[in-house]
């Protein structure tokens, strides 16, 4: 958790660029996030020449060489690679840190070469600076300044925290799953340091960040042994998404968490684009299902699975694909992936149930994800076998996620999240349990014979209680015993105010 004091500071940076007219969250993150990079590129360097002179020894490929000119391709000049250092240019004075940054630091880290900075910079390319003035600019690079980059737990959290006024601001929501709902996704499919992790629809990186997370709280000694850090810090981590802005947004997001080297790519999920077979451990998203795509577009792959153009139906399609044998998803469905009657509806269900192995179905409450949506959801959570294994299905029907379910989702004690990974955890003890309780087992013979319906409204039964009323004569009687006093009242107050 970050403090106030860090809290106001992020609010204050913040506020800087509402009150110089940079009003969009989003571009306002955008633009934190170059500032910030530019810090973390000079703070690793001065760590490293740290490291260098304890040791007696030289920096290796250092990102600033000493005494060496950096070739600017925006206006073929040269600039000294350490005018262009964090450390230097700010002690510049306001309008040369300004040209500094704009013509020269800027332009280089669009351009900055291969190596653990690539998986942010190859996305620079059409990033534009739009920081307006000297004034501002010195502003946020003081509060930038006041953080320490070194410290990648408090700048993830940090991060996150901006995330989080992102979609408090009530645009982009779009983009972020409720925190604690990734949270509770990630306990349940328990991320192991040997995973290899994808979304396929990333946006903020919010699954990736918390698999690393819960990766770092649960094997300590994973971050000893030099080639698991070398995997966890590049091939472990793996998504896509085909809009630049939130390849970078989640590429720092990552980064600020220590995985520096992540495989990310500008890559349309669903497209002949993306080849991606059997190759994932674990798969954990919230896919976009809002909409339909035109069937040319889409992978005939994908197709075989589901012949449709629903985004939703698709996405778990490439799920079942780019899944290796043994591979675990965890998938946010709009309700009506549960019951729809298409037959692409049908067929997606029937794969998931007859030829993998469909493990739980947890039903959300439609408020999950106001105020930016109200529709109802589901997590769907399968193995991948390619040769069934479904014998019965878990189903729970959450009613509260610890907020209020209206626009302001605000904190309540309400919350069923720790009793359905507590429970999902311990699938044995579920056995016993009838369908008139918050979660139970449905046998996938039944699940089949409903044409693979998976709503838990199907299954749950309502235990509805014999309310027992009392004789009509015996109300008549105590409505006319109060019609006599409320009389007998009037009566006296009349009395009173006329004498």
């Amino acid at each position: 958790m970050i403090t106030g004091e860090i809290k106001n500071q992020i609010d204050q940076i913040w506020d800087t660029f509402f009150v110089a007219g940079v009003t969009n969250p989003i571009t306002v993150l955008e633009q934190m996030t170059y500032i910030f990079f530019m810090k973390m590129l000079d703070d690793k360097q001065l760590q490293e020449e740290d490291n260098a002179r304890d040791f007696d020894s030289e920096v290796k490929n250092p990102t600033f060489p000493a005494g060496q000119m950096w070739l600017n391709p925006d206006t073929n000049q040269e600039v000294p690679y350490e005018s262009m250092r964090w450390s230097v240019f700010r002690n510049t004075g306001s309008e040369n840190m300004y040209n500094m940054i704009r013509q020269n630091v800027f332009e280089f880290i669009k351009h900055i070469g291969t190596g653990e900075e690539s998986a942010y910079s190859r996305y620079m390319k059409t990033a534009i600076f739009l920081v307006p003035n000297a004034r501002t600019l010195t502003k946020i690079v003081d509060g930038v300044d006041a953080l320490d980059m070194n410290n990648r737990d408090a700048m993830g959290d940090v991060y996150e925290y901006i995330l989080g006024k992102m979609a408090a601001s009530g645009t982009n929501g779009q983009f972020r799953t409720p925190r604690h709902i990734i949270r509770m996704i990630v306990e349940m499919m328990e991320p192991t340091p040997q995973d290899y992790i994808c979304d396929p629809a990333m946006g903020s990186a919010g699954f990736l960040v918390e698999a690393v997370k819960y990766i770092k709280e649960h094997y300590e000694t994973a971050f000893y042994a030099a080639e698991e850090v070398h995997h966890i810090k590049t091939s472990m981590i793996n998504g896509y998404d085909t809009d630049q802005t939130m390849l970078r947004i989640g590429a720092m997001n990552l980064m600020l968490h220590d995985v520096t080297a992540p495989e990310l790519a500008w890559k349309d999920s669903l497209s002949e684009q993306n080849e991606d077979q059997g190759c994932y451990s674990l798969i954990m998203a919230n896919p976009p299902f809002a909409g339909s795509l035109d069937k040319g577009n889409v992978n005939k792959k994908i197709l075989a699975y589901a012949n449709t153009t629903k985004t939703e139906l698709l996405f778990l399609a490439q799920f079942v694909r780019s899944l290796e044998l043994g591979g675990r998803c965890a998938s946010i469905v709009p309700d009506g992936v549960l019951f729809g009657t298409s037959k692409a509806h049908v067929a997606i269900r029937k794969e998931i149930v007859e030829k993998q192995q469909l493990r739980a179905v947890i039903s959300m409450p439609s408020g999950v994800f106001k105020p930016y949506a109200g529709v109802s959801t589901a997590v769907l959570i399968f193995t991948k076998t390619n040769c069934g294994g479904t014998d019965k299905v878990w189903f729970y029907d959450m009613k509260a996620d610890g907020f209020s379910l209206d626009d302001k989702r605000s904190p309540i004690a309400d919350n069923d999240i720790p009793d359905v990974v507590a429970r999902f955890k311990n699938l044995e003890a579920e056995a016993s349990r009838t369908r008139k309780e918050q979660s139970f087992f449905v046998p996938v013979e039944e699940i089949i014979a409903n044409d693979y319906d998976l709503s838990i409204n199907k299954y749950k039964e309502v235990e509805r209680e014999k309310v027992e009323y009392e004789p009509v004569k015996d109300i008549l009687a105590r409505l006319q015993q109060t019609e006599g006093e409320y009389v007998k009242g009037f009566e006296e107050l009349k009395g009173m105010l006329v004498e």
